[in-house]
């Protein structure tokens, strides 16, 4: 079922006033959201990564030509959708898709079931100091449209839960009318397909708690959740949460989906291969 933006804000802000932590989780098959809403997630986010990302490719793999983003998050839409019973499912949403137009896209994403949008595939990943990056933002496919879609969403009265990588982009997002900033800290390791080259913890707390004072200067009612990077376990995200102020929480995909199959898997695996007879 589809939520509201208020009917979804009023929950997550339900959540915080308990004192327990938001966590929205990614899910890439039926099978991922059916058990992450079991264990209790806040939300659900569909992108196109998820799928490659569950045929073990590495996830930056939804930032390259492999396929058409907003296409197969319409299609995981109707994989995922109809198995989650009462959490909120988002729409990652390839913002700078220049064969999209992008209100009536947000339009059919609502009607489809989608109770709000992320920015994803998202051209925050490349680096800012990169001739791509700047190329990119020179011919029309920079992150200010992966802002205005966010706008537009936000219009439309859908949840908005934008990434952003710096200072100035958490403030832009807060300015468009963003619910909640995810504060990304770069490909998550950790893994058989993890990313090797990450921040510490110490930093990426920083860094969030950058991002979070940034966003906060524009809007007081943003809310802040931190994901990806060194932030891969359990015990990453408390000591994140533990040593900034005012972030309640956190988004996993590879964490929540990804890192716990491939485990599952390889020790059942293991297991039955163990068998005496």
């Amino acid at each position: 079922m589809a939520f509201t933006r208020e009917e979804s804000l009023e929950r997550l802000r339900e959540t915080v006033s308990d004192g327990d932590p938001i966590i929205g989780a990614g899910a890439g098959t039926g099978m991922s959201a059916k058990f992450a809403e079991r264990g209790g997630v806040d939300l659900l986010i569909i992108y196109n990564s998820g799928r490659y990302r569950m045929n073990g490719r590495g996830s930056l793999a939804g930032l390259l030509p492999y396929g058409d983003a907003n296409e197969i998050v319409v299609e995981m839409g109707h994989e995922v959708i109809p198995v989650v019973e009462d959490t909120p499912v988002l729409a990652g949403v390839n913002g700078t898709d220049p064969f999209r137009q992008m209100d009536v896209f947000i339009e059919d994403l609502k009607r489809r079931g989608f109770s709000g949008v992320q920015n994803f595939p998202t051209v925050g990943l490349i680096d800012e100091d990169s001739s791509f990056r700047a190329n990119l933002e020179e011919t029309g496919m920079g992150y200010d449209k992966e802002v205005e879609m966010i706008q537009e969403a936000a219009e439309q009265d859908m949840l908005t839960c934008p990434y952003v990588f710096t200072e100035s982009q958490a403030r832009e997002m807060a300015e468009v009318g963003a619910d909640i900033i995810v504060s990304h800290m770069g490909l998550t390791t950790s893994g058989d397909i993890g990313a090797e080259t990450a921040l510490d913890l110490e930093t990426a707390a920083e860094r969030v708690q950058a991002h979070h004072d940034a966003a906060k200067a524009v809007n007081e009612d943003v809310m802040v959740i931190c994901h990806g990077g060194p932030i891969a376990w359990p015990d990453d995200a408390e000591y994140v949460l533990n040593n900034t102020e005012g972030v309640v929480g956190f988004f996993g995909a590879s964490s929540i989906e990804r890192l716990p199959t491939e485990e599952a898997i390889q020790n059942q695996a293991r297991e039955f291969k163990e068998i005496e007879f």
